[in-house]
């Protein structure tokens, strides 16, 4: 006789119910544009061609590895408040809204300009969450504006790598 392992009781919140839904909500964005990011950047990583090949190879390293630092963060803060977080492959494709890399090889200018939008793109919704969370949870805003902070400068480097 096969048994299911039962569900383990979740995991109380100390947030209200209201703002802890959408804490958890902006917590769950921000858990897949992470991982979304780390992606697009070992994809270029792997993709990259061109005379600057070797100081973006490493910047997209420096990206990955920022990036899955703070997904962890992320995801363990949403369980801390009740919520279990989603990062599966399928979660991430269906919910992100990353501009994506190209299939092939890119040319170091194309992986800079794509690094650009993606990271702004990513810094534009964490600050819509660090202004949101101001109001329902100050931890997770703390989460939000340190990883904001590591997000801006990887843009600032790649936008110093901009030639045009």
């Amino acid at each position: 006789m096969t048994t299911t392992p039962s569900r383990a009781a979740p995991v109380r919140s100390p947030l209200p119910e209201t703002t802890g839904r959408a804490t958890a909500a902006a917590l769950q964005g921000a858990l897949v544009d992470l991982l979304d990011l780390s992606l697009v950047a070992k994809q270029a990583h792997w993709t990259v061609v061109g005379p600057r090949f070797r100081s973006i190879h490493l910047q997209l390293d420096e990206v990955v590895t920022t990036t899955r630092g703070h997904a962890d963060t992320v995801a363990e803060r949403s369980a801390t408040l009740g919520q279990a977080p989603s990062g599966t492959a399928r979660t991430v494709a269906e919910t992100s809204a990353l501009p994506q890399p190209e299939p092939g090889w890119m040319r170091d200018t194309a992986v800079v300009e794509l690094m650009i939008h993606a990271l702004g793109d990513v810094i534009g919704r964490m600050r819509e969450r660090i202004d949101l969370t101001a109001k329902t949870d100050p931890v997770t805003q703390d989460v939000f504006v340190n990883l904001t902070a590591e997000l801006e400068k990887q843009s600032w480097m790649f936008q110093a790598e901009h030639v045009g």
